[in-house]
């Protein structure tokens, strides 16, 4: 892996570990983040491949959907949100727009 893209994993997982609970954010957002606003599918491959600790439950797509490739699937993704208090409604976040982090927003 190159230099550059090994950064940006730095980066893009430093910004996974800030995002608060009770709050979600977008694979594009992270990217963005990180300084590779159109990296957003790369950004979702290294939550499917990317450390466990960190809190990938709260990474959702544009539209606050749930991820089909989340580890055990949308159902999953959806009860670890629910131990934050955050509830889902046929696998988009309920009041996405409220509980979206970007902290350049």
């Amino acid at each position: 892996m190159p230099d550059s893209s090994r950064q940006f994993q730095k980066d893009v997982e430093a910004f996974m570990a800030k995002v608060p609970i009770g709050t979600v954010t977008t694979y594009g957002d992270l990217a963005a983040l990180a300084g590779h606003p159109y990296a957003a599918r790369t950004v979702g491959g290294m939550a499917h491949h990317g450390d466990i600790e960190l809190p990938w439950h709260r990474l959702v797509n544009r539209f606050g959907g749930l991820a089909s490739g989340y580890h055990g699937g949308r159902e999953a993704q959806a009860a670890h949100l629910l131990v934050e208090r955050i509830t889902c409604t046929n696998f988009v976040v309920d009041n996405f727009k409220e509980l979206r982090w970007n902290p350049l927003t």
